[in-house]
């Protein structure tokens, strides 16, 4: 399966189906709560004006969201279907993602997740990522996200 640049905001609606039912794990894991209960499709609309949206398959069985930031392209929303985890597609999506960053001439690949999702941690770490630095959000006196680099391959 080859990814596809999201444009249609008929897709709106399955993104956020795989969206939310890919991030459901984290309720009650992470805190504060995801900003994924934020997300509509109207922030969609919004991500392909300052970003972009990939998607495999239809319904889409994988998506990624990428926003051009001055020194890295940031990798977010990075979601795999239950169904269709094990064929490659997380990667397939960052590899896309190094391709994405060379065309914006940005030398590397940023992200982050929270603090609780250590699987997460193990994850990037395994895809060459390393850990760069941790946050807090507003109204914490803890980390509660991990920021993770790696340059582009």
């Amino acid at each position: 399966m080859t990814p596809t640049r999201a444009t249609d905001p008929a897709l709106w609606p399955a993104i956020l189906g795989l969206l939310q039912a890919e991030f459901a794990y984290m309720q009650g894991r992470i805190d504060p709560p995801s900003s994924l209960r934020d997300l509509t499709p109207d922030a969609l609309t919004r991500q392909t004006e300052t970003g972009e949206i990939w998607v495999i398959g239809t319904p889409p069985a994988a998506c990624v969201f990428f926003t051009p930031k001055p020194d890295a392209l940031y990798v977010g929303k990075l979601a795999v279907a239950g169904s269709h985890r094990g064929q490659g597609l997380a990667r397939q999506l960052l590899n896309l993602a190094d391709t994405r960053a060379r065309a914006l001439n940005l030398p590397a690949l940023e992200l982050q997740t929270r603090v609780e999702l250590t699987e997460n941690h193990a994850t990037f770490r395994a895809l060459g990522f390393t850990e760069t630095a941790r946050t807090a959000h507003p109204g914490f006196d803890r980390p509660t996200s991990i920021t993770f680099r790696r340059p582009v391959a």
